[in-house]
């Protein structure tokens, strides 16, 4: 079954404030704010530019196993500058294949240069599950005759 709406669609259904944090902010301050706001990546910007995104897997991989500290390590340190991006036209089904393929968890939603959302695996998942009781629904209500034929 393919899932043919887009990220706008999926954004609506969202809470709309986008935390963020400076690449100045320590690593420590980016995964104190994470663990509060209960998100697995957050936003670096500067100056409304969006310039990377920060993971949890980031932060294990680039500071714990490292042996870096989080105290003094600053975020900007350890983002990589490349970041897959899609805009609110994206379709549902295609940045699941763009998260699977390139194996990222998180993808920001940009329009015009800006941001103005992201979506987590967990955001397109629960989508897809909810297209798919729908799509049953309504076959199930076909073949117990509730629609005219």
């Amino acid at each position: 079954m393919r899932i043919t709406s887009t990220i706008a669609a999926l954004l609506k259904s969202k809470p709309q404030k986008i935390w963020s944090i400076s690449p100045d902010a320590t690593v420590f301050d980016a995964i104190e704010l994470m663990a509060g706001k209960n998100i697995g990546a957050v936003p670096v910007m500067n100056h409304g530019k969006l310039l990377g995104i920060l993971s949890e897997r980031d932060y294990t991989r680039k500071i714990a196993l490292e042996g870096k500290s989080s105290h003094s390590t600053s975020v900007g340190e350890i983002i990589s500058p490349d970041f897959i991006s899609v805009s609110p036209d994206s379709i549902i089904d295609e940045c699941m294949h763009l998260m699977t393929e390139h194996r990222i968890r998180h993808l920001p939603v940009l329009q015009t240069g800006e941001l103005v959302g992201i979506i987590s695996i967990g955001d397109l998942v629960n989508w897809i599950i909810s297209a798919q009781d729908i799509a049953i629904e309504q076959l199930e209500n076909f073949i117990a005759g509730a629609y005219p034929s």
